[in-house]
């Protein structure tokens, strides 16, 4: 974890949540899809450096796992960031689809089944 600035110095993850440990929003989950609101509202609070890092990330739809990786921090401090951006409207987060996992599409088991056994 770099988390350092342009000097070289360390930054503490618990400095870069003002020491909150518990994102405020429970909509995150690994593969919660991010996106930056475009234009950005102008009646939000002018973003830490780590929130405006965040949004030019989520210029295109990226996942909370995908913006902890690039920004090699904890998805636990990463989750709160985007929590801020999230209530302050500066970003969307979209659940992943659910999969109907009670019923098996048989059709396409038994296209597998067939192409396996062409093996």
């Amino acid at each position: 974890m770099t988390g350092g600035d342009a000097g070289g110095r360390l930054v503490r993850p618990f400095t870069l949540t003002g020491g909150r440990t518990r994102p405020s929003r429970a909509d995150f989950t690994l593969i919660t899809t991010v996106t930056a609101v475009d234009p950005q509202p102008a009646r939000a609070a002018r973003p830490q450096p780590e929130h405006l890092r965040i949004l030019r990330l989520c210029a295109e739809p990226v996942a909370v796992a995908e913006v902890a990786a690039r920004l090699d921090l904890p998805v636990s401090v990463v989750v709160i960031l985007l929590s801020d951006l999230l209530e302050a409207g500066r970003i969307t987060a979209r659940p992943p689809h659910l999969v109907n996992r009670t019923t098996p599409d048989l059709d396409l088991l038994q296209k597998v089944r067939d192409g396996l056994g062409r093996l």
